[in-house]
C-alpha cells in the first residue's frame, strides 16, 4: 500500500511517495531512495524518484519487491532503466530484488515536486 505525503520545506513542496518499508522497514528508505535516485531516465534528465515511477517497495521473505512505472508503455529505455532500477536497488536494501511492472499511466502529478518540468514544453 502507497500514499503521497506532502512535506513543506522553506521554499517548495514535496510529494514524497509512501512505500511499504516506510512503515515495515524505516531504517532503510534512506538508502534505499539514494540509490534509486542515481537512476536517471535519459529522455527526460530527472530521476526515477523524482518523476515517481517508484510506486512501492517492500520486503517479504528477504527478498526487495518493487513496483515502478515507466513514463510511457512503450519508452525506449525501458529495459534498460529496468535493469538499472534492479541493480541499485539491490545495493541500497542490500539483498535480491525482483521488478513488478504496475500498470498505472504516469502523469506529472506523480511527480516529487512537479514544477522540477516547468519548462514551458508541457502547457
Amino acid at each position: 500500500m502507497t500514499e503521497e505525503t506532502t512535506k513543506e520545506t522553506t521554499e517548495e513542496t514535496i510529494n514524497e511517495i509512501k512505500w511499504t518499508i516506510h512503515e515495515t522497514n524505516p531504517e532503510m528508505v534512506e538508502n534505499a531512495r539514494a540509490r534509486l535516485s542515481e537512476v536517471i531516465d535519459p529522455e527526460i534528465g530527472l530521476s526515477i524518484i523524482a518523476l515517481g515511477l517508484i510506486r512501492d517497495v517492500e520486503i517479504i521473505n528477504g527478498t526487495g519487491h518493487i513496483k515502478m512505472i515507466l513514463t510511457t508503455p512503450f519508452c525506449p529505455y525501458g529495459p534498460a532503466m529496468i535493469e538499472m532500477t534492479k541493480a541499485k536497488a539491490t545495493e541500497g536494501l542490500d539483498m535480491p530484488v525482483t521488478i513488478e511492472m504496475g500498470m498505472d499511466v504516469w502523469d506529472f502529478s506523480m511527480m516529487e515536486d512537479p514544477s522540477a518540468l516547468d519548462w514551458g514544453m508541457y502547457t
